[in-house]
């Protein structure tokens, strides 16, 4: 579970309301992407690129738990999230739809729009290519890993009867 991507970087205490505005959250999905995270960036939904990886601070996706704001983000096509710390049902709602996510528990400092950076969520490892840093969050619980690799925990429930009856 390695992903490597040009870096997106917010703050601190974004919530899924941020990610998709209100008045989004009916709309088609191909609506959604074109303002995911459009007024933190304006940028990011015309530039966001296939395998890009967001990078965010403290408590991102906090608030609602509205499982399409995870929904909206990998849309964009993103490899990955990264952020110094998750609100837990964001986290959650990150796996359970195939979105991989990694929890540094380091500073936003770590990266800048534009960096290169590669996340291994097997091991923890988050790695600033520009840069040289590298630092060690908390590695994916192997079930999660598992949720991934079948594409979200419907996929998962599917291809594993005998642990979903």
């Amino acid at each position: 579970m390695k992903f490597e991507g040009r870096c997106w970087r917010f703050g601190d205490n974004i919530p899924t309301d941020r990610l998709v505005k209100t008045q989004y959250v009916f709309e088609p999905m191909e609506v959604l992407v074109r303002h995911v995270l459009e007024d933190l960036n304006p940028e990011f939904p015309k530039q966001v690129q296939p395998g890009d990886i967001v990078f965010a601070g403290k408590h991102f996706g906090q608030s609602s738990g509205r499982a399409i704001a995870t929904k909206a983000l990998q849309a964009t096509g993103i490899g990955c999230v990264v952020a110094e710390t998750f609100a837990r049902t964001f986290y959650r709602n990150c796996f359970e739809i195939g979105l991989p996510a990694l929890e540094t528990g380091r500073n936003p400092d770590l990266a800048a729009d534009g960096d290169r950076v590669r996340v291994d969520l097997t091991t923890g490892e988050f790695t600033n290519l520009t840069t040289g840093v590298l630092v060690r969050g908390a590695a994916a619980d192997p079930f999660l890993v598992d949720m991934l690799d079948a594409g979200g925990l419907i996929n998962l429930a599917k291809n594993r009867p005998e642990v979903f009856g």
